[in-house]
């Protein structure tokens, strides 16, 4: 099957882009994630660099790449049960080695206990609207127990949003120092993640799955549209969702980031804005893409997306030993962490450019591949590499 390169280019886009949020989870406290006052306080830049980045980029490119994962879903379909079964099992095994022995931030296991029940559900929908409709419907579910969830919590602050001094220094021991301790706390969160991911998250992954497998069910995601549409769409869309998100931020910043509003209410003008600006992101690759490919750098990005997988992990390879093994772990604030990111994607991207000068597939996804096929009783050819 010859590749799309454009969504090539947009997946490379959302593994790099995930990184300007999670640098701050890999930098500092997991409380300063979405909560710029996890001190109990917070410098202008600090809240500035949040701001910025909450409109453009928190949750919009993990959006995105759930998007292109629905998406990757209905272009497998013809593959079979036993071959998609397998491929999404394995990925859930490697999300949950990854969450316990390297971070705990993964989403690999969520996208692929998630994508087992969703690639049913694409397969089954008996028309692209009702497909998207679906989708749809069960992200706003999820926005809805996220809703619920700040009515009925409490005032007090939790630990988790604004920890104390002795949360702080111990989560900076088992961080640092790693072996079974890292291990038991990795997997005291993964339980809380799942639990989360049952309860509200996992209906927004579903339901923006499914609105991936019917943009490219319908080939819309395919760039079978024309480019004024593409460019037309990607700005209204974007601007619509800047136009949800920023009564949330101006809000979370006029409370001071108060516990119940700011860890659950308001978090749903960023989540609701967050499909229209992915969808949007990917409208104007499409629009633009005529331009955009003439790029060194595009193509570059475009390696990344082939890769993605790869580059995921080689992220967290790179952070955990920048900030757990070198002792930069709550050495720099927001705005400070993001200088650090270019370095990281340049990694990333003369990674991928060499890699694929070479093979075909990042080796993560080569070996993906190969036990997947063995899990799924397939024979393979030579030259897959």
């Amino acid at each position: 099957m010859e590749r799309n390169v454009t969504l090539d280019f947009i997946r490379g886009v959302a593994i790099l882009g995930i990184l300007l949020l999670n640098i701050v989870a890999f930098g500092l406290p997991k409380a300063a994630y979405i909560n710029p006052a996890w001190s109990g306080s917070v410098s202008l830049h600090d809240a500035w660099t949040w701001a910025v980045l909450d409109l453009f980029a928190q949750v919009k490119f993990l959006t995105l790449f759930a998007l292109l994962f629905g998406a990757g879903l209905q272009m497998l379909l013809h593959r079979g049960k036993r071959w998609i079964q397998s491929r999404l099992t394995l990925l859930a095994l490697l999300g949950f080695m990854h969450a316990l022995l390297l971070w705990d931030g993964d989403i690999l296991l969520a996208y692929g206990l998630v994508g087992l029940i969703c690639w049913r559900m694409i397969r089954e929908a008996p028309t692209t609207r009702q497909l998207f409709n679906t989708g749809a419907l069960l992200y706003l579910i999820g926005v809805g127990v996220l809703l619920l969830l700040g009515f009925i919590s409490g005032n007090a602050p939790n630990r988790s949003w604004v920890p104390d001094l002795a949360n702080i220094q111990y989560e900076q021991y088992w961080k640092l120092n790693g072996g079974v301790e890292a291990i038991s706390n990795r997997s005291d969160l993964l339980s809380s993640n799942l639990l989360a991911l049952g309860a509200q998250y996992g209906w927004q992954l579903a339901g923006m799955m499914l609105l991936g497998g019917a943009l490219m069910r319908s080939g819309w995601l395919k760039g079978q549209y024309s480019l004024p549409h593409y460019r037309r769409t990607g700005c209204l869309l974007i601007a619509v969702g800047m136009v949800i998100n920023l009564p949330g931020i101006y809000a979370q910043w006029h409370l001071d980031w108060s516990y119940r509003w700011c860890a659950f209410i308001l978090q749903a003008p960023r989540e609701l804005s967050a499909p229209f600006q992915a969808i949007g992101y990917a409208a104007l690759a499409y629009g633009f893409w005529p331009w955009l490919s003439r790029w060194r750098l595009v193509a570059a990005i475009t390696c990344v997306g082939r890769m993605a997988l790869s580059n995921y992990l080689l992220q967290t390879l790179i952070c955990t030993t920048l900030f757990y093994r070198l002792d930069l772990f709550m050495k720099f604030d927001r705005l400070q962490l993001l200088a650090l990111v270019p370095a990281v994607w340049a990694v990333n991207i003369l990674f991928s450019v060499l890699w694929l000068r070479h093979f075909r597939q990042g080796p993560v996804e080569w070996l993906w591949r190969q036990l997947t096929a063995r899990a799924a009783g397939v024979s393979l050819k030579p030259s897959a590499r």
